[in-house]
């Protein structure tokens, strides 16, 4: 069979365009797996910003908590120090009552005492101290 010279017939044709066809898929196939990675790596760091920011959310409550708790524990300290300094204990079981000068003053006081019960009814502070500490805020 002679050879041919020139163009390539219809097979030679065939094949070329099997070759470019596949390597076209190859590549295709290839950079959509690459982005799906970047994707796959993108949500993996969203997700882990996403937990830091929640932890850093969680120690900052925390912090929070620890410096209310230091705020009751200090009022309670005062409670307990203005307490053992009231040497007349006539003077807690029956307390002066006093108008109020002002109306800010009267608000203070109101303020005071809410802020008393609350320790009382958290069980900060007992019903001797309770009543020493309102004697003290009525009288003052």
């Amino acid at each position: 069979m002679p050879r041919r010279m020139g163009r390539p017939g219809l097979m030679g044709t065939m094949a070329r365009t099997a070759v470019i066809a596949g390597t076209a898929t190859a590549v295709s196939g290839g950079m959509q797996r690459g982005a799906a990675q970047k994707q796959q790596v993108a949500q993996g760091q969203q997700a882990q910003m996403a937990a830091q920011q929640a932890q850093l959310e969680e120690m900052q409550a925390a912090a929070a908590a620890k410096a209310q708790q230091d705020a009751i524990d200090a009022a309670v300290a005062a409670a307990v120090a203005a307490a053992a300094t009231q040497t007349d204990p006539a003077a807690s079981a029956a307390p002066a009552v006093t108008t109020p000068t002002s109306p800010a003053a009267s608000t203070d006081r109101i303020a005071q005492l809410k802020d008393l019960a609350g320790l009382r009814d958290a069980g900060v502070l007992t019903d001797d101290e309770f009543a020493a500490e309102k004697a003290r805020i009525l009288a003052g």
